[in-house]
């Protein structure tokens, strides 16, 4: 495969993620569908480091557009335009680390959630981890069922961004070949 078809099929692959992402940021301030949670600040810490908004959604959707233009025959599938793929792919790879590692954390970390009568983060600083006991996840009053809610969005977070860096860290590559040996543009 030429090193602008590569670029066109990351650069399109790229698109539906970063979306993901940042749908998945946005409804992170949602806790139980309900907006009074976010309203009154009764929201997971990382949510509000928005890595899925700005990390894995605008810091990868940036580079995915020029990195799909490179893969386009004409004035952006040369040498030069190969070369700021790289510049582009690095700053996706920065982006897809940090909804990554937002993402892990707020995992580990657990939902912001009121426990009896007190709003706290019951499961963060744990020996054991609630992620792989239930019976812990009652600790939450409310909002309703927001451990499914955070493990389920967090985790998409974790994939998408996992796949956004596989992909950045592949157009790195690509670019390289393509900006030492040209775009090898077959018809």
């Amino acid at each position: 495969m030429c090193t602008g078809k590569c670029s066109r099929c990351i650069g399109v692959t790229l698109y539906p993620l970063a979306v993901i992402s940042i749908i998945c940021n946005i409804i992170l301030f949602f806790p139980g569908w309900e907006t009074s949670y976010a309203k009154d600040g009764y929201i997971t810490e990382e949510v509000k480091y928005m890595g899925g908004l700005v990390g894995g959604g605008l810091m990868v959707l940036v580079p995915a557009l020029y990195i799909h233009v490179t893969g386009q025959q004409g004035c952006c599938a040369n040498r030069c335009g190969m070369f700021l793929s790289i510049a582009f792919a690095a700053v996706g790879v920065a982006g897809a680390l940090y909804s990554f590692i937002v993402a892990m954390l707020g995992l580990i970390n657990g939902p912001y959630c009121r426990v009896l009568l007190l709003w706290t983060t019951p499961f963060k600083d744990r020996e054991n981890s609630y992620l792989n006991n239930r019976d812990l996840w009652g600790l939450c009053t409310a909002p309703k069922n927001v451990v499914e809610f955070n493990i389920g969005l967090f985790a998409i977070l974790l994939v998408t961004s996992s796949l956004q860096l596989v992909l950045c860290c592949t157009q790195m590559i690509n670019g390289l070949f393509g900006c030492l040996c040209g775009t090898l543009t077959y018809s």
